[in-house]
């Protein structure tokens, strides 16, 4: 059948209460390194947004980047929410993706 990648949508955040920024990718622990270590100019590295908080995995990178849509289209709070659901600590979720 198809040979489809794998998607996952994330919340980045930079500290509690924080700037957030939600991404999709099809290699979430590569995605998220780059993003600790700054290796793309952009809004997460100019505002040191490096720790992840959320995110969701998917079948398809094509349903992932619709999630991405919804999750965009949200409301702050709403995004805080998926935060405070998955993780209420605020803790870097990197590590426990390696």
């Amino acid at each position: 059948m198809s040979n489809e990648k794998r998607g996952y949508v994330y919340i980045l955040f930079n500290k509690r209460n924080g700037v957030l920024y939600t991404g999709v990718t099809s290699d979430l622990v590569k995605r998220v390194y780059e993003h600790k270590h700054k290796l793309r100019e952009g809004f997460t590295s100019k505002y040191g947004i490096d720790k992840l908080g959320y995110y969701e995995v998917y079948g398809s990178i094509v349903s992932a980047i619709e999630r991405e849509k919804q999750i965009k289209g949200g409301s702050r709070k709403k995004k805080m929410a998926l935060i405070e659901r998955m993780n209420p600590e605020w803790k870097d979720l990197y590590d426990s993706i390696l």
